[in-house]
């Protein structure tokens, strides 16, 4: 079977778009902008995969008239939202000093990696004890094909819920997933009934 690559930029060519530009890290940073914020919620900007499926047109520059008929305040809409998180941005930036992204950077690297690698034992052995077996963490050529620990002999993984949402992550994952959620109270944890067969 042969595989065909179509790069982001080529894509664009074939369907006759022009590629905006943009100034360096100004894309991911209005993206980030945009996720903190929301402004192209469906609330904002309409349900793009339903209003893809409504246009019955074949071109860009229809598909782009027929949407701003649609929703004529949209656009205008979502950018105020995002202009409003980038200054918010701007002043958190103008007030961060050396100082705060050291505790920053403590806080990462010393407190979430010890929270979050006993997070890991924890679950391990609290789903080793309903299934009434042992448990261990993973040796690190483990780790390097995203093996967390075993559960009985049962290679397993430990994702975060949020997870879920990433499906392309999901892929090159072979080991069953264990996942967690972190509540109020502590963790919840949910893994497939059959994990130890």
């Amino acid at each position: 079977m042969k595989t065909l690559k179509i790069d982001n930029k080529k894509l664009l060519e074939l369907l006759n778009i022009e590629p905006p530009k943009f100034a360096k890290y100004s894309g991911p940073l209005m993206n980030l902008a945009n996720r903190f914020i929301g402004g192209t919620k469906p609330k904002v900007v309409g349900q793009m995969s339903e209003l893809i499926k409504e246009f019955d047109g074949k071109t860009f520059k229809e598909w782009e008239s027929w949407y701003l008929k649609k929703h004529p305040k949209a656009i205008d809409a979502a950018v105020e939202k995002i202009t409003q998180m980038l200054i918010n941005f701007k002043d958190v930036l103008e007030k961060t000093d050396e100082a705060s992204i050291k505790r920053w950077v403590r806080d990462l690297v010393i407190i979430k990696t010890f929270v979050g690698l006993k997070n890991q034992e924890a679950i391990l052995k609290s789903v080793a004890e309903y299934f009434k077996t042992e448990y261990r963490s993973a040796k690190p050529a483990e780790e390097s094909k995203g093996i967390d620990g075993f559960i009985g002999e049962k290679s397993v993984s430990i994702k975060p819920h949020t997870y879920l949402l990433k499906p392309e992550l999901l892929e090159k994952i072979e080991a069953p997933i264990i996942y967690y959620e972190k509540t109020k109270t502590g963790l919840k944890i949910y893994f497939p009934e059959n994990l130890t067969k």
